[in-house]
Protein backbone atom coordinates (compact mmCIF):
# COMPACT_ATOMS: atom_id res chain seq x y z
CA UNK A 1 0.00 0.00 0.00
CA UNK A 2 2.97 2.19 0.17
CA UNK A 3 4.40 1.68 -2.99
CA UNK A 4 0.90 2.83 -4.38
CA UNK A 5 1.45 6.20 -2.57
CA UNK A 6 -0.88 5.23 0.98
CA UNK A 7 -0.01 5.99 4.52
CA UNK A 8 1.14 2.32 6.25
CA UNK A 9 -1.92 1.84 8.04
CA UNK A 10 -3.52 1.40 5.12
CA UNK A 11 -1.73 -2.16 4.64
CA UNK A 12 -2.53 -3.39 8.16
CA UNK A 13 -6.00 -2.36 7.67
CA UNK A 14 -6.10 -4.33 4.56
CA UNK A 15 -4.08 -8.06 5.67
CA UNK A 16 -6.94 -7.42 8.62
CA UNK A 17 -9.83 -7.97 5.99
CA UNK A 18 -7.79 -10.46 3.86
CA UNK A 19 -7.97 -13.08 7.32
CA UNK A 20 -10.99 -12.19 8.82
CA UNK A 21 -13.34 -15.16 7.95
CA UNK A 22 -15.61 -14.33 5.42
CA UNK A 23 -13.97 -11.99 3.56
CA UNK A 24 -14.59 -13.00 -0.37
CA UNK A 25 -15.30 -9.32 -1.68
CA UNK A 26 -13.03 -5.99 -2.04
CA UNK A 27 -16.37 -4.16 -1.94
CA UNK A 28 -16.61 -5.32 1.72
CA UNK A 29 -13.66 -3.58 3.30
CA UNK A 30 -16.06 -0.64 4.05
CA UNK A 31 -13.51 1.43 5.09
CA UNK A 32 -11.51 1.94 1.81
CA UNK A 33 -13.05 4.25 -0.60
CA UNK A 34 -15.28 2.97 -3.39
CA UNK A 35 -12.60 3.92 -5.90
CA UNK A 36 -9.33 2.19 -3.86
CA UNK A 37 -11.77 -1.00 -3.65
CA UNK A 38 -11.99 -1.45 -7.32
CA UNK A 39 -8.46 -0.12 -7.75
CA UNK A 40 -8.02 -3.21 -5.35
CA UNK A 41 -9.91 -5.72 -7.09
CA UNK A 42 -8.60 -4.83 -10.68
CA UNK A 43 -4.71 -5.26 -9.44
CA UNK A 44 -5.17 -8.43 -7.17
CA UNK A 45 -7.41 -11.52 -7.05
CA UNK A 46 -8.38 -13.45 -3.28
CA UNK A 47 -8.03 -17.07 -3.99
CA UNK A 48 -9.18 -18.54 -1.20
CA UNK A 49 -8.43 -22.60 -0.80
CA UNK A 50 -11.09 -24.49 -2.45
CA UNK A 51 -12.85 -27.02 -0.42
CA UNK A 52 -12.56 -30.47 -2.48
CA UNK A 53 -14.10 -32.63 0.51
CA UNK A 54 -15.55 -32.79 3.52
CA UNK A 55 -15.70 -35.97 6.08
CA UNK A 56 -17.22 -35.77 9.27
CA UNK A 57 -16.56 -38.76 11.44
CA UNK A 58 -18.88 -39.66 14.37
CA UNK A 59 -16.79 -38.95 17.17
CA UNK A 60 -17.11 -35.60 15.73
CA UNK A 61 -13.44 -34.94 14.12
CA UNK A 62 -13.49 -33.40 10.63
CA UNK A 63 -11.25 -33.90 7.80
CA UNK A 64 -10.89 -31.34 5.20
CA UNK A 65 -9.51 -31.70 1.66
CA UNK A 66 -8.30 -28.38 -0.12
CA UNK A 67 -7.90 -28.44 -3.56
CA UNK A 68 -4.88 -26.30 -4.35
CA UNK A 69 -4.76 -23.86 -7.91
CA UNK A 70 -2.12 -26.75 -9.44
CA UNK A 71 -5.15 -29.31 -9.04
CA UNK A 72 -3.04 -30.70 -5.99
CA UNK A 73 -4.78 -31.39 -2.70
CA UNK A 74 -3.93 -31.03 1.06
CA UNK A 75 -5.06 -31.90 4.15
CA UNK A 76 -6.22 -30.75 7.58
CA UNK A 77 -8.36 -32.35 10.35
CA UNK A 78 -10.07 -30.72 12.88
CA UNK A 79 -10.33 -32.79 16.19
CA UNK A 80 -12.86 -31.98 19.33
CA UNK A 81 -11.39 -32.18 22.62
CA UNK A 82 -13.26 -32.29 25.67
CA UNK A 83 -13.00 -28.31 26.06
CA UNK A 84 -11.66 -27.08 22.92
CA UNK A 85 -10.62 -28.57 19.42
CA UNK A 86 -7.36 -28.81 17.20
CA UNK A 87 -6.79 -28.21 14.16
CA UNK A 88 -3.89 -30.30 12.60
CA UNK A 89 -2.40 -28.79 9.36
CA UNK A 90 -0.67 -29.66 6.39
CA UNK A 91 2.86 -27.53 5.11
CA UNK A 92 3.47 -29.69 1.82
CA UNK A 93 1.86 -31.96 -0.67
CA UNK A 94 3.27 -35.17 -0.17
CA UNK A 95 6.64 -35.30 1.63
CA UNK A 96 10.07 -36.34 0.93
CA UNK A 97 10.90 -38.30 4.73
CA UNK A 98 9.67 -41.85 3.60
CA UNK A 99 8.39 -43.28 6.93
CA UNK A 100 7.11 -46.20 6.19
CA UNK A 101 3.77 -46.06 8.68
CA UNK A 102 3.02 -43.12 6.88
CA UNK A 103 0.07 -42.78 3.70
CA UNK A 104 1.67 -39.22 3.17
CA UNK A 105 5.27 -40.98 2.23
CA UNK A 106 3.72 -43.15 -0.31
CA UNK A 107 2.70 -39.80 -2.30
CA UNK A 108 5.88 -38.53 -2.82
CA UNK A 109 7.33 -35.13 -2.58
CA UNK A 110 4.97 -32.72 -4.46
CA UNK A 111 5.87 -29.01 -4.14
CA UNK A 112 5.64 -26.65 -0.84
CA UNK A 113 2.99 -24.64 0.58
CA UNK A 114 3.29 -21.32 0.41
CA UNK A 115 2.80 -18.98 3.88
CA UNK A 116 -0.99 -18.11 2.47
CA UNK A 117 -1.54 -22.22 1.63
CA UNK A 118 -0.17 -22.97 4.84
CA UNK A 119 -2.25 -20.08 6.90
CA UNK A 120 -5.31 -20.71 4.74
CA UNK A 121 -6.41 -24.04 5.75
CA UNK A 122 -7.09 -22.13 9.31
CA UNK A 123 -8.91 -19.67 7.60
CA UNK A 124 -10.93 -22.16 5.38
CA UNK A 125 -11.65 -24.08 8.33
CA UNK A 126 -12.99 -21.42 10.34
CA UNK A 127 -15.53 -20.62 7.66
CA UNK A 128 -16.59 -23.98 7.16
CA UNK A 129 -17.21 -24.24 10.74
CA UNK A 130 -19.58 -22.82 13.81
CA UNK A 131 -17.67 -20.50 15.71
CA UNK A 132 -18.18 -22.38 18.64
CA UNK A 133 -15.74 -25.23 16.59
CA UNK A 134 -13.24 -22.73 15.75
CA UNK A 135 -10.08 -24.21 17.05
CA UNK A 136 -8.05 -23.11 19.78
CA UNK A 137 -4.50 -25.26 19.23
CA UNK A 138 -2.73 -25.99 16.03
CA UNK A 139 -0.75 -28.77 15.92
CA UNK A 140 1.69 -29.07 12.43
CA UNK A 141 1.10 -32.97 12.19
CA UNK A 142 -0.58 -32.95 9.00
CA UNK A 143 1.21 -33.83 5.45
CA UNK A 144 4.81 -32.82 4.66
CA UNK A 145 7.69 -32.03 7.10
CA UNK A 146 7.22 -28.66 8.86
CA UNK A 147 11.26 -27.94 9.17
CA UNK A 148 11.88 -28.92 5.02
CA UNK A 149 9.82 -26.04 4.74
CA UNK A 150 11.12 -23.48 6.94
CA UNK A 151 10.36 -20.07 5.02
CA UNK A 152 6.95 -20.85 4.75
CA UNK A 153 6.66 -22.28 7.95
CA UNK A 154 7.68 -18.93 9.48
CA UNK A 155 5.82 -16.04 7.79
CA UNK A 156 2.36 -18.23 8.16
CA UNK A 157 3.21 -18.85 11.90
CA UNK A 158 3.25 -14.75 11.49
CA UNK A 159 -0.30 -14.79 9.62
CA UNK A 160 -1.50 -17.19 12.34
CA UNK A 161 -0.50 -15.40 15.58
CA UNK A 162 -0.23 -11.42 14.28
CA UNK A 163 -3.05 -9.84 16.00
CA UNK A 164 -4.60 -8.42 12.88
CA UNK A 165 -4.57 -12.06 11.58
CA UNK A 166 -6.01 -14.88 13.05
CA UNK A 167 -4.63 -14.10 16.36
CA UNK A 168 -3.39 -17.74 17.75
CA UNK A 169 -1.48 -17.46 20.39
CA UNK A 170 2.06 -18.94 20.36
CA UNK A 171 1.75 -20.99 23.11
CA UNK A 172 -0.99 -23.06 21.48
CA UNK A 173 0.54 -24.32 18.75
CA UNK A 174 3.04 -26.78 18.30
CA UNK A 175 5.18 -28.05 15.15
CA UNK A 176 6.18 -31.37 14.49
CA UNK A 177 9.34 -33.13 13.10
CA UNK A 178 10.73 -36.47 12.47
CA UNK A 179 14.25 -34.88 13.17
CA UNK A 180 15.37 -32.70 10.92
CA UNK A 181 18.22 -31.36 13.34
CA UNK A 182 19.85 -28.15 11.59
CA UNK A 183 16.33 -26.94 11.85
CA UNK A 184 15.37 -27.74 15.07
CA UNK A 185 17.66 -25.06 16.88
CA UNK A 186 16.30 -22.33 14.25
CA UNK A 187 13.25 -22.90 15.45
CA UNK A 188 13.86 -22.16 19.10
CA UNK A 189 15.44 -19.28 17.97
CA UNK A 190 13.45 -17.87 15.50
CA UNK A 191 9.54 -18.40 17.56
CA UNK A 192 8.47 -19.85 20.76
CA UNK A 193 6.12 -22.72 19.96
CA UNK A 194 6.31 -25.83 21.20
CA UNK A 195 8.03 -28.89 19.80
CA UNK A 196 6.72 -32.45 18.79
CA UNK A 197 9.52 -34.69 17.87
CA UNK A 198 8.48 -37.84 16.28
CA UNK A 199 10.48 -40.41 17.53
CA UNK A 200 8.58 -43.49 17.21
CA UNK A 201 11.96 -45.87 18.08
CA UNK A 202 14.69 -45.58 21.02
CA UNK A 203 17.65 -46.66 19.06
CA UNK A 204 19.40 -46.49 15.11
CA UNK A 205 18.14 -50.05 14.99
CA UNK A 206 15.08 -50.08 15.33
CA UNK A 207 14.30 -46.36 13.98
CA UNK A 208 16.35 -47.11 11.08
CA UNK A 209 13.57 -49.90 9.79
CA UNK A 210 10.45 -47.31 10.02
CA UNK A 211 12.38 -44.12 9.31
CA UNK A 212 14.28 -43.28 6.73
CA UNK A 213 15.41 -39.52 7.97
CA UNK A 214 17.31 -41.47 10.92
CA UNK A 215 20.53 -42.56 8.73
CA UNK A 216 20.89 -38.30 8.28
CA UNK A 217 20.38 -37.77 11.98
CA UNK A 218 20.49 -40.52 13.81
CA UNK A 219 19.58 -40.89 17.55
CA UNK A 220 22.16 -39.63 19.37
CA UNK A 221 22.00 -36.42 17.17
CA UNK A 222 18.47 -36.10 17.75
CA UNK A 223 18.27 -36.15 20.76
CA UNK A 224 21.19 -33.90 21.59
CA UNK A 225 19.41 -31.29 19.47
CA UNK A 226 16.57 -31.68 21.87
CA UNK A 227 18.52 -31.32 25.37
CA UNK A 228 20.15 -28.12 23.03
CA UNK A 229 16.58 -26.94 22.67
CA UNK A 230 15.65 -23.42 24.42
CA UNK A 231 12.79 -24.77 25.97
CA UNK A 232 11.05 -22.25 28.05
CA UNK A 233 9.04 -22.10 31.86
CA UNK A 234 6.56 -24.58 32.06
CA UNK A 235 7.07 -25.76 28.56
CA UNK A 236 8.12 -29.77 27.86
CA UNK A 237 8.98 -31.02 24.45
CA UNK A 238 6.65 -33.77 23.23
CA UNK A 239 7.86 -36.67 21.87
CA UNK A 240 5.39 -39.02 19.71
CA UNK A 241 5.46 -42.56 20.07
CA UNK A 242 3.48 -44.62 17.33
CA UNK A 243 3.36 -48.52 18.59
CA UNK A 244 3.55 -50.96 15.92
CA UNK A 245 3.02 -54.88 17.14
CA UNK A 246 6.40 -56.66 17.30
CA UNK A 247 8.52 -53.89 16.39
CA UNK A 248 8.79 -51.08 18.98
CA UNK A 249 6.02 -52.12 21.60
CA UNK A 250 8.12 -54.52 23.77
CA UNK A 251 8.91 -53.82 27.48
CA UNK A 252 12.67 -53.60 26.62
CA UNK A 253 12.12 -50.60 24.64
CA UNK A 254 10.04 -48.58 26.75
CA UNK A 255 12.51 -49.15 28.91
CA UNK A 256 15.10 -47.74 26.32
CA UNK A 257 13.10 -44.87 25.60
CA UNK A 258 12.89 -43.79 29.03
CA UNK A 259 16.40 -43.68 29.93
CA UNK A 260 17.20 -42.07 26.41
CA UNK A 261 15.13 -39.21 27.27
CA UNK A 262 16.15 -39.04 31.00
CA UNK A 263 17.28 -35.18 31.77
CA UNK A 264 14.88 -33.83 28.98
CA UNK A 265 11.58 -31.70 29.80
CA UNK A 266 9.53 -34.12 28.04
CA UNK A 267 5.93 -35.31 27.25
CA UNK A 268 5.39 -39.09 25.85
CA UNK A 269 2.25 -39.17 23.47
CA UNK A 270 1.81 -43.10 22.65
CA UNK A 271 -0.08 -43.65 19.77
CA UNK A 272 -2.03 -46.50 18.44
CA UNK A 273 -1.60 -46.65 14.84
CA UNK A 274 -4.61 -47.35 12.73
CA UNK A 275 -4.27 -50.39 10.23
CA UNK A 276 -4.64 -49.44 6.68
CA UNK A 277 -4.41 -51.13 3.30
CA UNK A 278 -0.79 -50.91 2.14
CA UNK A 279 0.95 -49.84 5.30
CA UNK A 280 3.05 -53.20 6.31
CA UNK A 281 2.18 -52.98 9.64
CA UNK A 282 0.00 -54.39 12.65
CA UNK A 283 -1.48 -52.06 15.63
CA UNK A 284 0.04 -53.06 18.93
CA UNK A 285 -2.38 -55.30 21.44
CA UNK A 286 -4.03 -52.86 24.55
CA UNK A 287 -2.23 -55.20 26.73
CA UNK A 288 1.42 -54.46 24.97
CA UNK A 289 0.55 -50.71 24.91
CA UNK A 290 -0.70 -50.83 28.67
CA UNK A 291 2.46 -52.57 29.39
CA UNK A 292 4.33 -49.87 27.57
CA UNK A 293 2.94 -47.19 29.24
CA UNK A 294 3.04 -48.40 32.63
CA UNK A 295 7.16 -49.03 32.43
CA UNK A 296 7.36 -45.31 31.42
CA UNK A 297 4.91 -44.14 34.01
CA UNK A 298 7.35 -46.22 36.64
CA UNK A 299 10.12 -44.27 35.62
CA UNK A 300 8.56 -40.93 36.42
CA UNK A 301 7.35 -40.10 33.03
CA UNK A 302 3.79 -38.45 32.25
CA UNK A 303 3.19 -40.89 28.87
CA UNK A 304 -0.60 -40.71 27.82
CA UNK A 305 -1.97 -43.06 25.19
CA UNK A 306 -3.47 -40.35 22.39
CA UNK A 307 -6.95 -41.31 22.15
CA UNK A 308 -7.77 -42.42 18.12
CA UNK A 309 -10.04 -40.27 16.53
CA UNK A 310 -11.92 -40.22 13.13
CA UNK A 311 -10.83 -44.02 12.22
CA UNK A 312 -14.26 -44.10 10.55
CA UNK A 313 -13.22 -41.45 8.06
CA UNK A 314 -9.53 -42.68 7.38
CA UNK A 315 -8.14 -39.60 9.04
CA UNK A 316 -4.92 -40.63 8.32
CA UNK A 317 -3.30 -38.08 6.43
CA UNK A 318 -2.67 -38.73 2.73
CA UNK A 319 -5.99 -41.20 2.80
CA UNK A 320 -8.84 -38.74 1.73
CA UNK A 321 -5.91 -37.22 -0.78
CA UNK A 322 -6.02 -40.48 -2.56
CA UNK A 323 -10.39 -40.88 -2.75
CA UNK A 324 -9.80 -36.64 -3.84
CA UNK A 325 -7.35 -37.49 -6.71
CA UNK A 326 -9.05 -40.95 -7.64
CA UNK A 327 -12.62 -38.67 -8.25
Amino acid sequence: MVERGMPSFRGRQLFKWLWRPGFNDFEQATDFSKPLRRELANSGALLPLESAAVQVSSDGTRKFAWRLKDNDVVETVLIPEKDHTTLCMSVQAGCAMGCRFCHTARMGFRRNLEPHEIAGQALGVMELTDRDMWPRNIVFMGMGEPLANYSSLISALDILTDDLGLNFSLRRITVSTCGVVPEMLRLGRDTDVGLAVSLHAPDDETRNRIMPVNRRWNVQELIQACRDYPVSKRRRITFEYLLLKDINDSVEHARRLGKLLRGIPAKINLIPFNESPGIPFDRSSDEAMERFQQVLKAMNYTAVMRKSKGRDISAACGQLYAECKAG
